[in-house]
């Protein structure tokens, strides 16, 4: 006996009648099948150049420097134009994998405190198997910890990570040309004649290889173009050359650049030969600005590296994302970003509630065109702990205007090198709301 109903569905389709227990396991199917909380979470990686400012990447208007593949991955996906790091390596490792600014976690450089919960742990906890090559730092060598008052920093597998290839995690060695790189399954190795960047990327394409049938989180803090700077094997002197001679040659950072980009682009090119790129997010951005000892050219003119120093070429940095079939190509995103937005972006990247406290402002919904939620201000704690003459600052921005902890204002846009503070009797009225609501931002801070 047939059910009408059914019978009316099936002729409307021009089909045979089916029994009706069929018909709703069907149904059940394809309800289950539209429903968004059974859709899979996306791959994840996180790319991070080491001392990178935005003047060098050719999509933003670098002129010294070849970088056709981060070129091309801006052109497929967004490049926000305003995203800013700390001025120096640590204190940005450590909020961007805490989504907190430095005041509330930071014990040292070259520390991580291994109380905090990052991002590796929290996509642990979403079912991610997660990885990290590159450059560690966090764990902290004698000196670091003895500065720090006796705190030990923290070990890859503690920060949530299950597997690495880093540089630097308790012993140093070599990071470029016959490294010293220490694996988990390894445990430390001399890599003779061989590129430490090679094997930070042989090791990620093996990883995601091993892991293409479910989700991953690459964590790549590279090495490069941090200084010693040296030839790479795309230069002529690199057979021959000795790295315990420890050149240190400003002229080479071309080629190291380079070579940067070269190994954005085999990741991206691993990622399309296992047939998952739609279902990949590829984050790129620099650590903090570029050296001091560089200059380099952008938009028309010489950019002078703000490494280590709290002006715009010390802290903006490029941010490059890339979600094919999912982010618009060729967008241009002016929002503010700062490092602590990373954390909650990933976790809700990964359909994780956040749960734990976080400064960071969610970016995710802007990669998909909604910008509704974009921060106003970005806020800076330096206090670097790293060499001498490094004073303690703070500070709050927006893309034209910051204000200091000690009152001085300025328009950095028109002054990029803070050479003119804006005197109180000379504000507009604009520009004294603006003051008063960055003296805001800071006294919330302090009271925190």
């Amino acid at each position: 006996m047939h059910n009408k109903d059914n019978d009316t569905i099936n002729s409307l389709k021009g089909q045979k009648p089916m029994k009706t227990g069929v018909f709703f396991i069907l149904i059940f199917i394809m309800i289950l099948g539209c429903d968004p909380s059974k859709e899979e979470k996306p791959n994840i990686i996180l790319i991070m150049a080491d001392d990178l400012g935005m003047e060098a990447i050719g999509t933003y208007g670098g002129e010294s420097y070849e970088t056709p593949h981060l070129d091309q991955l801006a052109a497929e996906g967004m490049r926000f134009e305003n995203c800013y790091s700390t001025p120096l390596c640590t204190p940005s490792r450590v909020q961007i994998m805490t989504g907190k600014y430095n005041f509330r976690n930071y014990i040292g450089f070259g520390l991580l405190d291994k109380k905090e919960k990052t991002f590796g742990h929290a996509l642990q906890e979403a079912g991610y198997k997660t990885a990290i090559a590159g450059k560690w730092q966090l764990y902290g060598n004698e000196k670091q910890q003895e500065l720090a008052g006796g705190k030990v920093g923290t070990l890859p597998l503690q920060a949530g990570f299950d597997t690495y290839r880093l540089w630097q995690v308790k012993d140093r060695g070599e990071r470029y040309k016959s490294p010293t790189l220490e694996t988990y399954q390894e445990g430390l190795v001399d890599y003779d004649e061989a590129y430490g960047p090679d094997k930070f990327v042989e090791f990620i394409e093996s990883f995601m290889t091993k892991n293409r049938d479910e989700p991953f989180f690459v964590y790549f803090p590279m090495c490069l173009v941090h200084a010693p700077f040296e030839p790479t094997p795309e230069s002529p002197e690199f057979e021959t050359y000795d790295p315990k001679e420890r050149i240190n040659d400003t002229t080479y950072v071309k080629d190291m650049v380079f070579y940067m980009d070269e190994m954005v682009g085999k990741i991206v090119d691993k990622v399309d030969e296992l047939g998952v790129r739609e279902e990949t997010i590829i984050l790129f951005i620099g650590d903090n600005g570029t050296d001091q000892r560089i200059v380099s050219q952008w938009q028309g003119r010489a950019i002078q590296g703000g490494k280590g120093t709290t002006l715009d070429a010390g802290t903006h940095v490029p941010f490059i994302a890339n979600w094919k079939g999912k982010i618009s190509p060729g967008s241009i995103n002016n929002s503010l970003v700062d490092f602590t937005d990373f954390y909650p972006s990933l976790l809700e990247m990964a359909g994780v509630d956040i749960k734990e406290f976080t400064d960071g402002t969610s970016f995710y919904p802007q990669l998909l065109g909604d910008n509704t939620n974009a921060r106003k201000w970005v806020f800076g704690h330096y206090d670097p702990r790293w060499l001498k003459n490094r004073p303690f600052s703070r500070y709050v921005h927006n893309t034209e205007y910051k204000l200091y902890h000690d009152g001085k204002f300025f328009n950095f846009k028109r002054d990029p090198n803070e050479l003119n503070p804006i005197e109180e009797e000379d504000l507009t009225v604009a520009q004294l709301q603006v003051k008063e609501d960055f003296q805001e931002v800071l006294d919330k801070m302090n009271n925190n």
